[in-house]
């Protein structure tokens, strides 16, 4: 099985990055194309204008804003089909712009998709 890591996408590219795939709605700002260097930008697994405007990186919100996403990535089944395309074809970097490290839907769809490849 592949290895799923997550980075920030303000992060210099690494040799080991593999796959690197930008799980954000919004473009990270004064980032450009060849400076992100991703392989894809699936903006639409990532959580919802919605959800992600009412979490708004409150760490005391992260255990519903973990549940409420997982939900929504239950109905992205396209994309979640990718990523795991990816993931079995070697290391699979997912990319996020968020500030905190922990707790961000990188993370949580990295537990996602493990959990799908039957990993957790």
């Amino acid at each position: 099985m592949a290895d799923i890591f997550v980075k920030r996408v303000y992060d210099a590219p690494g040799p080991n990055d593999g796959f690197r795939v930008l799980v954000d709605r919004i473009w990270p700002r004064g980032l450009t194309k060849e400076k992100v260097d991703a392989v894809l930008w699936l903006k639409d697994v990532a959580p919802s204008n919605e959800l992600r405007k009412w979490f708004n990186h409150e760490p005391e919100k992260y255990d519903e804003f973990k549940s409420r996403y997982v939900a929504e990535l239950a109905g992205k089944d396209e994309d979640i089909k990718k990523l795991l395309e990816l993931a079995s074809k070697g290391t699979l970097t997912l990319l996020y712009g968020a500030k905190e490290p922990k707790m961000n839907q990188a993370v949580v769809l990295r537990e996602y998709l493990l959990m799908k490849m039957g990993m957790v």
